[in-house]
């Protein structure tokens, strides 16, 4: 097994600074606007954009929520491995709102997917977008493309990509592993 340094840790801080200008660009003040990390590896990075929109960028309200999709997979008691699910917790309504699902690696869609049918027990979003670190580009089962990304990746099936946070991994980076 070998593995390459896609982004390391200035280059992370780097690319989450542009996409928290991007945020601003398009959402203003937050007003309208709530961010949802997709469980379990969107919370890292929602949380870091969350805290830099906060303590970098002066926006006071920024609405943040965690979102659970185990159950709302397509592959959901199809695997032999037993999947655990996460917790959701949202506690605002989203209709009409603003709707940024925020997830750190975009590989088939299916995930996303399953957050799109997920958020409707929340109300009816005005609109929904995505914010992905990686875009793995070439490895899409549905016609599902970010709306603001981190870094486009292409990288074949056998290869993986893995997004370490230092809140998790004790170290921001992201590698592509060849297995």
């Amino acid at each position: 097994m070998s593995q390459k340094v896609l982004l390391n840790a200035k280059e992370v801080n780097i690319i989450l600074h542009r996409l928290a200008c991007q945020l601003i660009e398009n959402h203003d003040d937050f007003s309208n606007t709530v961010l949802i990390g997709i469980q379990p590896r969107g919370k890292f990075l929602v949380d870091r954009l969350a805290k830099m929109l906060r303590e970098e960028y002066k926006i006071k309200e920024v609405q943040l929520g965690y979102l659970d999709i185990t159950f709302y997979r397509d592959d959901f008691r199809r695997g032999d491995k037993t999947l655990e699910a996460n917790t959701t917790e949202i506690s605002f309504i989203v209709e009409n709102k603003n709707v940024v699902f925020v997830d750190d690696v975009l590989f088939t869609g299916r995930s996303i997917r399953a957050a799109l049918t997920a958020i409707q027990s929340f109300g009816r979003p005005n609109e929904i977008e995505l914010l992905v670190l990686i875009d793995r580009r070439f490895s899409r089962h549905l016609p599902i493309q970010p709306d603001y990304r981190g870094r486009q990746v292409d990288a074949i099936n056998k290869e993986k990509v893995k997004v370490n946070w230092k809140e998790n991994e004790k170290e921001d980076s992201v590698y592509l592993i060849n297995n």
